[in-house]
């Protein structure tokens, strides 16, 4: 158990130490990754910029990920029997959700070039590990020398499907449960975080 975000970014930081003053970024998944990739990237001295990219849902169970999309890429792992215009339509949906995101987020600064950098993407934690690994995919466009995946904790099988990527360096994950219904069963504080707060965090990074 995690008593809150503040305390598992803490953790995390400590084993990404050998980071610390290297040629790195860190990537925080909004909203939930962004107080902890705030605490991390100040710990490695690193800048921290934001990852933009949401999972699909099943039509039936909007929890159950059948894929994930970013302003770039689609990525889809269980969407056997799901309709091509669902996800046409799902996609487009959640593009313009990401993209207003980016425009609340990157107001007044211009994201972050990952070429050449080891990009750290980080969460509060991985449920299927399938927006984490869109996410690689679209880092990997822009040609980083390294991308690593930190979390506080996911199931077994999210941390192998994300090591089985070919767009994956690394992944650390501090506990990985048996018992995992969700990532907040395991911190006793998991509030959420709004919009607002995220952005304000950024803004304060940027500084």
């Amino acid at each position: 158990m995690f008593r809150n975000r503040t305390d598992a970014a803490l953790q995390l930081a400590e084993r990404l130490e050998k980071y610390k003053d290297k040629n790195v970024v860190v990537l925080a998944i909004p909203k939930g990754g962004i107080p902890l990739g705030m605490i991390i990237a100040k710990a490695l001295n690193a800048p921290l910029d934001v990852a933009l990219s949401k999972k699909i849902g099943h039509p039936y169970n909007k929890e159950y990920a059948i894929g994930a999309v970013s302003l770039e890429n689609v990525v889809l792992t269980n969407d056997h029997g799901v309709a091509k215009s669902y996800i046409t339509e799902e996609t487009e949906r959640i593009r313009k959700k990401l993209q207003s995101r980016f425009e609340m987020y990157h107001q007044n600064r211009a994201p972050i070039s990952l070429k050449g950098k080891t990009i750290i993407i980080v969460d509060d934690g991985i449920a299927t590990g399938n927006t984490i690994k869109v996410t690689a995919q679209l880092v990997q466009n822009q040609h980083p020398q390294k991308t690593i995946v930190a979390v506080p904790v996911a199931p077994r099988g999210a941390i192998q499907n994300l090591q089985d990527s070919k767009y994956i360096d690394e992944v650390i994950c501090l506990i990985t449960p048996h018992n995992f219904h969700a990532v907040g069963q395991f911190y006793s504080e998991f509030e959420q975080v709004s919009e607002e707060a995220a952005t304000t965090l950024l803004e304060q990074a940027g500084r």
